[in-house]
């Protein structure tokens, strides 16, 4: 099989594009629909201040490597969550990338704010993967308003936004259909948030990681076995072996065509939270309650109940 672009031999098969490319070719094949994306969706400028979110997985990490490569100013945020056996893989692996690659890079501790994701387990009745993923948007979305970035740029991919779009169109979540997209655009305490990956499937951001040598975190979180979204994203992947492009295609089409009928839903008016001042839509952000309950401060079976706040950007 040949390079679809300069006839070498090719060293990746993307039949959803009806092509082939050779190692260099496909490097400019993921360059480039990163480019369009944020070309597109005007997601960011060269001048812009970046804060990228590094799980030290390949999708975050390859997000990283190509930002920096197309010019823009860009700064790491690894959020440790004190999960034994997969916390201190990551962080390692992140710290690694970010000093070969001399970019700067901050990490944020969970163990010694009393929220190690260990400990939350044992005291929220919650599903645990809800409110990691809470956690870390909160603390995302403060570091990078703290700290005077203008946009705060996540590794999700085609994979991930299908699998997310399939679960909310078969709830018929209309709040969250409303803000499903590429780009959530800054308001009132939170931050310009982008999804550069998103045209990019998980397939090609593995081949990207492997092709620059980059080293990646790939063992599944230890508490994700009960997680949702996984189900969808093989309900995917087997459509998209039958129907090579249908993912995009999915994405694109609701972008085009389905967000505009979601956009004018009405969402929970926010206010500050108490505490910390964060947009909430209760006295006390989701966040904030997760700490008083760590610290008893709330120790009641209907705040182990509450965490979660509607208030978070998804």
């Amino acid at each position: 099989m040949k390079c679809t672009r300069c006839r070498e031999l090719a060293a990746v098969a993307l039949p959803s594009h009806h092509s082939a490319f050779c190692p260099e070719c496909f490097l400019l094949f993921c360059r480039r629909m990163v480019e369009r994306a944020i070309h597109d969706h005007a997601m960011c400028t060269p001048e812009d201040r970046i804060l990228v979110a590094l799980s030290g997985g390949k999708d975050s990490l390859s997000l990283a490597w190509l930002l920096r490569e197309l010019g823009y100013q860009v700064t790491g945020l690894h959020i440790d969550l004190g999960i034994p056996g997969s916390s201190a893989v990551a962080r390692r692996i992140t710290e690694n990338f970010c000093a070969r690659h001399g970019i700067a890079l901050h990490v944020l501790e969970m163990e010694a704010m009393g929220l190690g994701m260990a400990q939350v387990r044992q005291r929220v009745k919650r599903p645990i993967c809800s409110v990691c993923g809470q956690t870390k948007r909160y603390f995302f979305n403060r570091f990078a308003l703290e700290n005077g970035f203008s946009v705060l740029a996540t590794g999700h991919n085609l994979d991930d936004e299908t699998s997310r779009l399939l679960a909310n169109v078969l709830r018929w979540d209309a709040d969250f259909l409303a803000d499903q997209g590429p780009v959530l655009s800054a308001q009132e305490g939170f931050v310009r948030k982008i999804k550069p990956l998103y045209r990019l499937t998980e397939f090609e951001t593995a081949n990207l990681s492997f092709l620059l040598g980059i080293e990646t975190a790939s063992a599944p979180c230890p508490y994700s076995a009960k997680a949702t979204f996984p189900v969808y994203k093989h309900l995917l992947a087997d459509l998209e072996d039958r129907q090579p492009g249908r993912k995009l295609q999915f994405y694109e089409g609701f972008l085009k065509h389905g967000r505009k009928h979601f956009a004018s839903h009405s969402t929970p008016d926010l206010t500050p939270c108490v505490r910390c001042g964060s947009p909430t839509s209760t006295e006390l952000c989701g966040v904030c309650r997760l700490k008083a309950m760590m610290t008893s401060e709330a120790d009641l079976p209907e705040a182990r109940d509450n965490v979660l706040d509607s208030g978070q950007q998804a």
